[in-house]
């Protein structure tokens, strides 16, 4: 090793300056991945809600293996979910049995639902295939403003035809 090698760079080349992103638009953009982050946390729970809904009314009970069988997801995954509907109020178990829904689950659960289903008839109104509708609505029911879930019953309502 010469002594070359072993000294710092007298004259170090120089680096672009970082931004903070403390400036307004940082705060705004922090502030959209913060909606965003939430946003998907929130879908991830309508989601289990409404499973676990499904298994109550079919099966009497929801278990964690049926759960993360219908979600496409490793038990693993499922379990630490269903911890945080737990944590959240909105779910509850019972020793060596299943996943059930508090009152606020399943509150949720009748929401999701009708969100759901009022997607998927404003898709169909559009000439949406029914698959197609009921593949697409899984995203948008989660993502659909209040506002535009409103316009989206008005249309239905006027038997799909646009104002004006």
């Amino acid at each position: 090793m010469t002594t070359a090698d072993s000294c710092p760079d007298p004259d170090p080349p120089e680096l672009p300056e970082l931004s903070d992103h403390g400036g307004p638009e940082g705060a705004d953009e922090a502030a959209r991945h913060a909606s965003a982050r939430t946003a998907r946390a929130a879908a991830l729970a309508e989601d289990y809600v409404e499973i676990i809904a499904d298994l109550l009314e079919r099966d009497a009970e929801a278990r964690p293996t049926d759960i993360a069988r219908r979600l496409g997801v490793t038990h693993a995954t499922a379990i630490k979910t269903i911890g945080r509907l737990k944590r959240d109020g909105l779910a509850h178990s019972k020793p060596y049995r299943g996943v059930f829904l508090t009152e606020a689950g399943h509150e949720l659960a009748r929401r999701v639902r009708a969100r759901h289903q009022t997607v998927v008839a404003f898709l169909a109104a559009l000439g949406v295939p029914a698959d197609i509708a009921e593949a697409d609505a899984e995203g948008i029911e989660h993502h659909v403003s209040d506002a535009t879930l409103a316009a989206f019953e008005r249309f239905l309502a006027e038997g799909g035809k646009a104002p004006g």
